[in-house]
């Protein structure tokens, strides 16, 4: 285990601290790994108590990751725990993040992602396009074709020269 994923680990262990203080409850400690894959920055599997976060972007952004993602994907857990089932990121989870981590509710991060997440060049008739690496590989395969919702030409692979 690496020093930046102790320091996450410790990270979590205090957010959940904090809740069971401002709470009045206790809530057992998560399991944590750091398994989570693609653009994803973290992950609450509620059932499991298991974070999940993903090393590629904690290894890039080690603040945004102690500020806001750590925080973010605890107070998934802790409204579970609270209240239950309920949407992902709906009054329950944006009450927690509020008044428990006094964080900001946002739903989705902004991290630069081309890293996990690679795309590439396509050309249609009027301008250049990014395919994910999804989209990529069924062009490749011969099962999708993709055209442009402006001029209606196929995209067809931009070769870098």
């Amino acid at each position: 285990m690496t020093f930046l994923q102790e320091r996450i680990i410790s990270r979590v262990h205090d957010s959940m601290q904090l809740a069971a203080v401002k709470l009045e409850r206790e809530f057992a400690p998560p399991q944590v790994s750091f398994t989570q894959r693609g653009r994803i920055a973290g992950s609450a599997w509620l059932e499991r108590w298991e974070l999940r976060f993903n090393p590629i972007l904690l290894a890039d952004n080690e603040a945004a990751f102690i500020n806001d993602i750590v925080p973010h994907e605890v107070a998934h857990l802790i409204a579970f725990a609270c209240y239950g089932k309920v949407k992902p990121h709906g009054p329950e989870w944006q009450h927690i993040m509020r008044s428990v981590f006094k964080r900001v509710p946002h739903t989705r991060h902004q991290l630069d992602i081309s890293k996990v997440a690679p795309t590439f060049s396509y050309q249609c008739d009027c301008r250049s396009h990014l395919l994910t690496l999804r989209r990529h590989n069924k062009v490749q395969k011969g099962t999708q074709r993709y055209q442009c919702c402006h001029c209606k030409a196929l995209l067809r692979p931009q070769h870098n020269a």
